[in-house]
């Protein structure tokens, strides 16, 4: 079965987005260090998993070749298929994207049911949170931000008691330190 992972960018008190959304808090200079960790992540997904949110921002930015980013970066992104869940959509407006509507899970079991490369989540807030209660990820990669805000969006609902097991914490130049997870399921 092919493996799910989440990449999610939080803050230090695991707030992946201020009281109104906020994304200010971001460090942004990335160093070379943590690009070639994306790489490396990045690598053998072919299957991109996004909230509705998330894409209408997401794959238009990708699609025009955000600034800063190399074009074999950009190609890369445009190239992997996504998968928008939304309940509001019926059709994907963009290229290279589906949308998935009705029970998560069983969306979400299907695409890992089928063959091929690993998956990967970006969010939207929504959509990470619902992916952990239903514990439906098999890694977590979370990019701790230097920086505490205090409150907003948390990377984890409230009531979704999961254990984690700590595979890897890797520092960066740049500040953040990425935190590779995996659940402890039960046998």
């Amino acid at each position: 079965m092919r493996k799910f992972k989440l990449q999610v960018q939080t803050t230090v008190d695991g707030y992946m987005a201020g009281p109104n959304g906020e994304m200010d808090w971001l460090t942004f200079d990335w160093t070379d260090d943590i690009n070639a960790y994306v790489d490396a992540l990045t690598k053998p997904v072919d299957c991109m998993v996004l909230g509705r949110k998330l894409a209408e921002g997401f794959i238009p930015t990708w699609e025009a070749g955000p600034e800063g980013e190399t074009q074999e970066s950009i190609d890369q992104m445009n190239r992997i298929p996504k998968v928008v869940i939304s309940d509001t959509l019926t059709e994907s407006p963009w290229k290279n994207a589906v949308v998935a509507g009705g029970d998560l899970a069983e969306t979400v079991n299907g695409l890992k049911s089928r063959p091929g490369g690993d998956m990967i989540a970006y969010g939207g807030g929504t959509l990470v949170s619902n992916l952990i209660a239903a514990d439906l990820l098999d890694e977590l990669h979370l990019f701790v931000n230097p920086t505490a805000i205090g409150t907003g969006m948390p990377v984890f609902p409230s009531g979704a008691y999961q254990r984690l097991r700590l595979v890897a914490a890797t520092p960066f130049d740049c500040g953040i330190v990425a935190l590779r997870f995996e659940p402890k399921r039960e046998s």
